[in-house]
């Protein structure tokens, strides 16, 4: 892969405390809004397991505190175990961003080990609508089964509720993930991004994004390519099959593509529980100041 150390680069970079890797575009559900338009026919990408354990370690190595595994749906992975077990080896915490509809006996243990936590997202109390927003018959019960199952374990759980379609039960919803245990909700509007962009919207439209991608976070995209944050797939920065993460984010395309995106613009304190990039919490660049919005300290 020709990766460079990843401690050896990133001189005046300001390392950012969490990875997130796309693991693959394979997805057991179609979601209507999804940013990354995976599906059933997503593939897995350019990267070996070998590769994805390489950007593992140049992550640690630069002082990452987190993974976190996403996609798709990073459980078809065949090597998903595997690498969170390396991540975990590293003294990283990870992480798993699952859509929790098929989770096998066996992986219950590695999901509760220490370090770990998981998050998924959630549409309706109804099952008609929450199928009808990831377009797969059964969604909505098996995610909800284990959604009551991680909370049984008291594995670390968050979820984010996207409101998708007019009317929708989105306060049903936080109701019902509530009476389950879930203490960790938001909710955020569609990203006009990836499926739901809008007829000629550039890959990446800037006012889509929370304002603080490449603040804190970088993203390896199942291409390899590095990007500010996984929904800002529009701006590649470098490509981890010829560089390391270290010498990307120290590079003059790092910079470029993370000043392109419009900061906050007043100085309203950011909700500290905000995670507008991955399950989101209504922050927009135009309303909040940035803030770190994906991940406790």
């Amino acid at each position: 892969m020709g990766a460079v150390a990843g401690s050896s680069a990133a001189v005046g970079t300001a390392v950012p405390r969490v990875v997130e890797l796309e693991i693959t575009g394979a997805c057991q559900l179609q979601c209507t809004h999804c940013f990354a338009d995976s599906g059933p026919n997503g593939r897995h990408g350019l990267l070996t397991a070998g590769d994805w354990q390489r950007v593992i370690s140049d992550a640690a190595g630069l002082g990452v505190r987190e993974v976190q595994f996403i996609g798709g749906e990073p459980t078809t992975h065949p090597a998903w175990a595997e690498l969170v077990d390396h991540a975990l080896s590293l003294g990283l915490r990870v992480e798993v961003y699952s859509n929790l509809f098929h989770v096998k006996p066996e992986w219950w243990g590695l999901l509760a080990r220490e370090g770990v936590k998981l998050a998924t997202s959630y549409y309706s109390d109804r099952v008609k609508e929450h199928d009808a927003i990831t377009t797969r018959p059964g969604s909505y019960e098996r995610t909800r089964a284990n959604i009551a199952e991680a909370v049984r374990r008291d594995i670390p759980l968050r979820v984010g509720i996207v409101h998708v379609l007019p009317g929708q039960r989105v306060t049903e919803a936080r109701r019902e993930l509530e009476a389950l245990g879930v203490t960790k909700i938001r909710t955020d509007r569609t990203r006009r991004l990836g499926r739901a962009s809008l007829p000629g919207a550039a890959e990446t439209d800037i006012a889509e994004l929370c304002g603080r991608c490449g603040r804190g976070q970088v993203a390896v995209l199942p291409t390899g390519e590095v990007t500010p944050c996984v929904m800002a797939r529009g701006l590649p920065t470098g490509n981890v099959q010829v560089r390391g993460l270290a010498a990307i984010l120290a590079g003059e395309a790092w910079a470029e593509a993370v000043s392109s995106i419009p900061a906050q613009t007043d100085n309203n304190p950011c909700d500290p529980d905000c995670k507008p990039a991955s399950d989101s919490g209504d922050c927009s660049p135009a309303e909040q100041t940035a803030c770190d919005p994906k991940y406790d300290e």
